[in-house]
């Protein structure tokens, strides 16, 4: 065995955060094998496994970073193949209808399809001469010790009408199987206590339409985002993800969702305070019919507050934190988790459970209170609303009223939002006082009304 930490390791769920497990699984295990319920090594749209998969996502900074570094010459591969890199701070940003003053961070991302992204990592990951893929597979249940102490392996049945139940022994089982993770059930069945749960309680509708675009209304490969607020509830994500595709996603909160249908979603955009929007994709039939997805509930599983749990099993991406999908933060914490077991095995041991789930809390931290604090602004959204929450919703909708006039805000703004810096980085006095300045001004443009300059769209 040499010097690898152990003979096998099994990861449940080929989803990001499975894909990039393995990745560093690879490094310290003879073989690693990925069980999925799915078929997924020759699929290229959205898996039925990852119905959020059809929807705009963003790979934030640090994620792209965290990737990069995972698997070197991503980005210059995506690059060579068509694929938009954008600085977070040059993509158009709407508040309540005005546009942030744009400004160059250096953040630069890709602005790519979530199955091409998937399919590039999976097929890298998939070329290493460690891994393995069981597809078609149910996960039914973990294999335990006589004394449930231990987690030794995965409990499975391969798809067809014939197939009985296995076993796929492992040294180590890492739970990647996203929101719908059965480890709080399986841990009950053992005897361990579930883990406490936070949810934050959203209604969140995305409904996605991708349009071939040959004029490429975007200038350049921008992207235009009108973010939901209480103030403007309805949201969206519109931009370029390679060649002449363009995926628009609409967004809406506590239960707002556009009526079925193409109909329905082009008065859902009509609605949106960015009418270029709708005038790029009103005229063109998209791709194919709208597709919808609801999340009813950002969740966060608290595994490091236990007090008990079996050696040989882990849990990692939204098995342990469901974020609301428009912050654009799952990705890149489960890139994170990965790079966090990668160190703790580099001291040639598996980690200890509760060393490193109070270890990837840390990491989940700061993008949890962006994400449950942000939604919290919602008056309908159910939540805990802590003094700290309160004030500083109140500073961040003043924040984003300051960023449509000063381009250093947004730049702030950004290296926060891609998960460079924490939170804390904007109440530096100066980012205050520029805030404070910021939100006293008034631009003299209505809301509603924005030259092509502004938008980055052509005029129509």
């Amino acid at each position: 065995m040499g010097d690898r930490v152990g003979r096998r390791a099994v990861v449940l769920g080929a989803s990001m955060a499975g894909l990039v497990t393995a990745r560093v699984l690879a490094e310290e295990y003879e073989r690693v094998t990925i069980i999925d319920r799915d078929e997924v090594t020759e699929v290229e749209d959205a898996r039925r496994g990852v119905p959020q998969g059809a929807h705009a996502h963003a790979l934030l900074a640090k994620g792209q970073q965290t990737l990069e570094a995972l698997f070197p010459g991503m980005t210059e591969e995506l690059r060579a193949d068509g694929i938009p890199m954008v600085d977070m701070g040059e993509m158009h940003w709407f508040f309540e209808g005005r546009t942030w003053r744009p400004a160059t961070t250096g953040l630069v991302v890709a602005s790519v399809a979530r199955p091409f992204l998937e399919r590039w990592v999976r097929a890298r990951v998939a070329a290493l001469p460690e891994v393995e893929f069981v597809e078609r597979c149910d996960v039914v249940g973990v294999r335990t010790t006589p004394d449930g102490g231990r987690i030794t392996g995965a409990r499975v049945r391969r798809h067809g009408a014939a197939s009985d139940e296995e076993v796929l022994e492992a040294d180590l089982t890492v739970d990647c199987t996203g929101r719908g993770s059965r480890m709080p059930v399986w841990l009950e069945e053992l005897g361990y206590a579930r883990p406490e749960q936070e949810q934050v309680k959203i209604g969140l509708s995305y409904t996605t339409c991708e349009f071939d675009l040959p004029d490429r209304p975007l200038t350049g490969s921008l992207s235009l985002i009108p973010l939901a607020t209480p103030g403007s509830p309805r949201g969206a994500f519109f931009g370029r993800v390679g060649g002449d595709r363009h995926i628009l996603s609409l967004t809406g909160m506590v239960g707002d969702c556009p009526d079925p249908g193409l109909e329905g979603f082009l008065a859902y955009t009509r609605s949106l305070p960015v009418p270029a929007i709708h005038d790029a994709v009103g005229t063109t039939p998209p791709v194919a019919e709208p597709v919808t997805i609801r999340f009813p509930a950002s969740v966060r599983r608290r595994y490091e507050r236990l007090s008990r749990f079996p050696a040989g099993v882990l849990v990692l991406g939204d098995a342990v934190c469901s974020f609301n999908p428009v912050y654009g933060q799952g990705m890149t914490v489960a890139a994170l988790e990965a790079v966090v077991l990668r160190d703790q095995l580099r001291k040639g041991r598996v980690p200890e459970a509760g060393r490193f789930f109070r270890r990837i809390a840390e990491v989940i931290d700061a993008p949890w209170a962006m994400a449950a604090g942000g939604d919290l602004s919602w008056p309908e959204v159910e939540g805990k609303r802590t003094a700290q929450v309160r004030m500083m919703n109140a500073y961040m909708g003043k924040l984003q009223t300051a960023a449509t006039t000063d381009g250093r805000i947004t730049h702030a703004f950004m290296r926060v939002a891609g998960l460079i810096e924490p939170p804390t980085a904007l109440m530096r006095p100066s980012v205050v006082a520029r805030v404070v300045r910021g939100s006293l001004r008034r631009s003299g443009r209505a809301p509603g009304t924005r030259s092509t300059e502004q938008t980055g769209a052509k005029a129509f």
